[in-house]
């Protein structure tokens, strides 16, 4: 009895040191995730054999799969592309540039990573912005001739309080433009299985928890909870901040009955001279986009839930064998063999100067330049974290410490954690945060007889609401790094948008996530789990 007990302090001990390194930073946080390799086999609380094989299991597999056919839309612009087409589409009204900004980062961080979504985005908002400012000062050059005019032939003083407000207001919507891309790839991220680390964390998580899930998690039934609470989290952040930096004016923002003024037209031809920059699409580009949808069909219909998916319909036990890293490493792998150029064909007597083969559409040398293999060892110490402590008996020791929290109401219980993620995240990396987290909030669950997705679900979306600071995650800090908004900006801002993060994913969790994850039962695969 004491030698359990004794490991499962061991495991504990090796977990606090790691927590700690995590939320300082005293090393990098990949290096700091390599800790589980060294010191659970010396202490005894794991072979080395199985630490080491939670480092590239299935749902790491899937993460780079998806991570390589991100990099592919990077490599060939076809993301700039899909941005400025939208952005075209939707118009240059106040409110409707700020709405288009908002989709398309939104949109584009579902698939490709929220930093390299900002890193593309906000310069597109920067040239708008300055080609909207150049524009304002020809028109106010002309406004001052003219006042100057009637100084001379009225004697009429011209009142300068209108080009200080006009100067604030310009102040504020850069603020605003700004903050609404940095915020949509947070939010956008949150939607699909591979959007974000922490997503990633509660798969493989709750595949080392509980291996008879029936897969209850996978990229459908995912989509299928993030993706409305993405919209309605979209929605209300795009009418705070135009509500905080704009104001609501419906004819001024929306444009209803009135003409483009020169600030629009201008905002307009920015977008279309940059759509212009990248000319039509290249066999390349459509190559990608062919292989992207492919790759989302085949995550969507493997195993839809309310029919058989091809998974089970093509392969014998597909269901048992094929899971989602399956689709996303085979498309990884025809982008490495699909040509960049329309191949030609040669007769045979013509002389062939240049190479035969056409170079792929992926290289090696730009996926290990571009991939974040830090977040892939970040995400292999999580579930080596989880999995010691599951087989430890740490887990079953904390559940048995939180029974009382029985007697609380399961939504109040989700919402307080959902409030405390989302403001430890705001100090501390997302991925890290949900590694921390979602194995006590299992051991929580499984204890007081609640799914435990009700609880695991919230502080998985909880992990993605660092709004408040700039170093709270890469697009903050990107935003931040062009100088339109201070500190006290983005915390006023980004404590209203978590209270919006935490309602909506409570909204969430009690409505049409219970059919889905059938909230409202204790299933039988965490029972049985429970009972090992």
């Amino acid at each position: 009895m004491s030698s359990i007990i004794l490991q499962e302090a061991k495991c504990a001990y090796i977990i606090i040191i790691m927590a700690v390194y995590w939320c300082t930073e005293v090393i990098p946080l990949a290096v700091t995730s390599l800790m589980p390799v060294v010191f659970f086999p010396l202490l005894g609380v794991q072979s080395s054999k199985s630490v080491c094989l939670q480092y590239l299991n299935d749902t790491n597999m899937l993460f780079v799969g998806g991570l390589i056919v991100a990099i592919s839309v990077e490599r060939w612009n076809l993301h700039k592309r899909i941005a400025l087409r939208v952005l075209l589409i939707l118009g240059v009204k106040p409110a409707l540039l700020m709405l288009g900004f908002m989709i398309v980062t939104a949109f584009l961080s579902m698939w490709i990573s929220n930093t390299a979504t900002t890193a593309m985005m906000v310069p597109i908002v920067q040239a708008v912005l300055d080609q909207m400012d150049n524009t304002e000062n020809d028109v106010t050059m002309m406004e001052q001739l003219c006042s100057l005019y009637l100084v001379i032939s009225n004697g009429q003083v011209p009142d300068g309080t209108r080009s200080s407000e006009e100067k604030k207001m310009k102040k504020r919507i850069c603020k605003g433009m700004t903050l609404c891309v940095c915020y949509a790839a947070s939010i956008g991220g949150t939607a699909t299985l591979t959007g974000t680390g922490p997503n990633m964390v509660l798969k493989g998580q709750m595949n080392q928890l509980y291996p008879n899930n029936n897969d209850v998690v996978n990229f459908a039934s995912w989509f299928g909870f993030a993706f409305p609470n993405m919209i309605l989290m979209l929605v209300l952040a795009w009418l705070w901040l135009q509500c905080s930096f704009m104001g609501f004016n419906f004819k001024k923002s929306w444009g209803c009955g009135t003409v483009r003024t020169a600030k629009e037209k201008a905002a307009y031809n920015v977008l279309k001279a940059e759509m212009k920059k990248l000319g039509p699409i290249s066999y390349a580009e459509f190559n990608v986009l062919v292989m992207f949808a492919l790759l989302v069909v085949l995550w969507f219909s493997r195993h839809p839930g309310f029919v058989k998916g091809w998974a089970s319909r093509l392969f014998p036990e597909g269901e048992k064998y094929i899971t989602d890293s399956a689709p996303a490493v085979f498309i990884a792998l025809l982008l490495f063999i699909l040509p960049a150029n329309k191949p030609k064909f040669i007769g045979w007597n013509s002389n062939i100067k240049k190479p035969f083969l056409s170079a792929p559409l992926l290289d090696w040398n730009v996926v290990q330049r571009k991939m974040p293999w830090s977040i892939v060892l970040l995400l292999g110490g999580g579930f080596a974290l989880a999995d010691a402590s599951a087989n430890s008996g740490l887990s079953a020791w904390l559940g048995h410490q939180m029974t009382p929290l029985g007697s609380i109401p399961p939504w109040s219980i989700a919402t307080v954690l959902s409030l405390i993620i989302a403001v430890f995240t705001e100090c501390t990396s997302n991925v890290a945060t949900a590694t921390l987290f979602l194995p006590v909030f299992s051991s929580m669950a499984t204890s007081v007889k609640i799914h435990p997705l009700y609880v695991m679900l919230p502080g998985t979306l909880s992990a993605s609401f660092a709004f408040m600071l700039p170093v709270a995650t890469p697009p903050n800090a990107i935003v931040f790094s062009y100088g339109h908004i201070r500190v006290l900006d983005m915390v006023r801002s980004g404590i209203v948008m978590n209270i919006i993060g935490v309602f909506c994913v409570t909204l969430a969790i009690n409505t049409w996530g219970r059919p889905i994850f059938e909230l409202d039962t204790f299933p039988t695969w965490a029972n049985s789990t429970t009972n090992q």
